[in-house]
């Protein structure tokens, strides 16, 4: 039996164990190339997303129900897509708009072409809370 490798998480301490089985690593890593977990990883593109309204996800599926999702990359942020609309790129192709909410704002994504998951994000000037 392989031994599974263990590493300490940069940001909480929290020990990090590599699934069996696993194709990942377990972990991520931040701007210092120091280990994260992936619990902070989605606290960090929080952070991000508050700190300077952009943020770079991916546009995927649910596995379960098939509806849009933008997530981070581990998949432990995860926003379901309000709306989804295509429209034609000049270069890609296609291109796949789509608006989701995080804290009661309204979000905007972009992604071009069929051949990539990234999708652009920018917060919107829109908020969604009740006044």
């Amino acid at each position: 039996m392989k031994k599974q490798k263990q590493e300490i998480c940069a940001r909480c301490n929290k020990t990090i164990v590599t699934p069996d089985g696993s194709v990942g690593t377990g972990y991520g890593t931040n701007k210092d190339n120091k280990k994260i977990c992936y619990s902070c990883c989605a606290e960090l593109d929080k952070a991000e997303m508050r700190k300077s309204g952009r943020i770079a996800l991916y546009l995927t599926t649910n596995e379960n129900t098939g509806c849009y999702i933008v997530t981070n990359w581990p998949g432990t942020l995860s926003f379901h897509v309000d709306l989804r609309t295509t429209g034609r790129h000049n270069i890609a192709g296609k291109r796949y708009d789509v608006w989701f909410t995080f804290e009661s704002q309204q979000w905007h994504g972009v992604t071009y072409g069929d051949n990539t998951e990234i999708c652009h994000c920018k917060r919107s000037k829109v908020s969604l809370e009740k006044k």
